[in-house]
C-alpha cells in the first residue's frame, strides 16, 4: 500500500488508516482486526485517550506487543476525563497535555508517540500554551509530530500561522464537502498534511449504502435529505455498475486531493477490514470520475466557527 510523508515529519502513512474507536472492548477481536489490517499493509492506527476513558489505548497497547516498531502509532489528548465517572471536560492546557501523554504512554505500552493530536479545539483555547507543550514533547523526543484533530476553520488557521503542526485531521467525505472550500488547498500551501475521517459517512458511502441510509439517515445527513440521500445512492450506483465499488470510491474521492495523506475509517469486525482494503490504492480515480461525483453532491460550506 502506498505511503505519504506526513506533513515535513519522518513520518510515512499509508493511504488507508485503522480508526480504532470502533475496535469494541475484547482484546482477542481487537487484536483479530488490528492484524488484519496489517497484513493488508496498513502501517497507521488512530487512537485516543478518550475512546473508552483510556480502554482503547489499553487494547492497542496490547496488540501491538513486538510490533511496535512497525506501526505510526497515533493518539489524541485534550479530554480531561474521569473513567470512574465516565465525565470529562475540555482542557488544552500546557499541563494537562504533559500529564496526558505519560498517561497515554503508559496505556500503550510504548516510550514515544509517533503522532500528537490535540482532540478538538476552540478559538477562545490557550492556543500558545497548546503550542508549546507540544513543541517540548517533540524535542523531548517523547512524540515524533503532532498536529489536531478539528473541523473548525478559524482554529484551523491560527494553527497553520503560528505552530509546526504536521496534520490535521477533520471529517471529510463526498457528502461533507466542507473541508474543499477553505481548508484542503490552505493546508497543501502549507505542506500540512489531512487525516480525513469518516470517508464513509457513517456507512452511508459504503457496500451497505441502502440499508445504512434507512438507518442513519432518515433525518437527513448535514445540508441533505432522506431523499437526497437515497438518489445519490442510486446515482453513484448506476454510474459505477458495481454497488460493491462503492467503499473503494469514497475512499478514491477523499485521497484524491494532494493535501490528504490518508483516509481513517473505523472498523468493528475483520469483514469491515476486507471492505475497506480490498481494492487497488495505487489506482486513483479518474479526473472524469472525480468531477462526476462532485456534481451529484453539495459543495456545502461550514456554517459556524468562522
Amino acid at each position: 500500500m502506498k505511503k505519504n510523508q506526513l506533513g515535513q515529519s519522518d513520518l510515512y502513512v499509508s493511504e488507508l488508516t485503522l480508526g480504532c474507536m470502533s475496535l469494541g472492548t475484547e482484546n482477542q477481536k481487537a487484536s483479530e482486526i488490528i492484524n488484519q489490517a496489517l497484513d493488508t499493509g496498513i502501517n497507521h492506527l488512530d487512537t485516543a485517550d478518550l475512546y473508552d476513558f483510556g480502554m482503547n489505548e489499553e487494547i492497542v497497547g496490547d496488540a501491538l506487543k513486538g510490533k511496535r516498531d512497525q506501526v505510526i502509532l497515533t493518539t489524541k489528548v485534550g479530554n480531561n476525563f474521569d473513567k470512574a465517572k465516565e465525565d470529562w471536560f475540555w482542557d488544552p492546557s500546557k499541563e494537562h497535555i504533559e500529564k496526558g501523554v505519560k498517561e497515554s504512554l503508559r496505556r500503550l505500552k510504548t516510550d514515544y508517540i509517533d503522532f500528537y493530536m490535540l482532540h478538538g479545539g476552540t478559538i477562545d483555547d490557550p492556543i500558545d500554551e497548546s503550542i508549546e507543550a507540544f513543541e517540548a514533547l517533540k524535542k523531548e523526543g517523547v512524540i515524533r509530530a503532532y498536529g489536531i484533530s478539528s473541523i473548525r476553520p478559524n482554529v484551523i488557521r491560527e494553527y497553520v500561522s503560528r505552530s509546526t503542526i504536521d496534520g490535521v485531521m477533520m471529517q471529510y467525505n463526498l457528502l461533507d464537502r466542507r473541508p474543499e472550500e477553505e481548508v484542503l488547498d490552505l493546508l497543501h500551501e502549507n505542506n500540512i498534511s489531512v487525516l480525513a475521517r469518516g470517508p464513509l459517512a457513517k456507512g452511508m458511502l459504503s457496500n451497505n449504502a441502502v440499508k445504512q441510509i434507512e438507518k442513519k439517515g432518515q433525518d437527513g445527513f448535514l445540508d441533505y435529505s432522506f431523499d437526497e440521500l437515497k438518489l445519490i445512492q442510486q446515482t453513484i450506483a448506476k454510474q459505477s455498475n458495481n454497488a460493491s465499488s462503492f467503499n473503494a470510491l469514497a475512499l478514491k474521492y477523499v485521497l484524491k486531493h494532494p493535501a490528504v495523506a490518508t483516509a481513517v475509517f473505523g472498523a468493528s469486525s475483520i469483514s469491515q477490514v476486507t471492505d475497506n482494503t480490498n481494492f487497488n490504492t495505487s489506482k486513483t480515480l479518474t479526473d472524469e470520475t472525480y468531477e462526476g461525483l462532485k456534481q451529484i453532491t453539495k459543495p456545502i460550506e461550514y456554517a459556524k466557527h468562522r
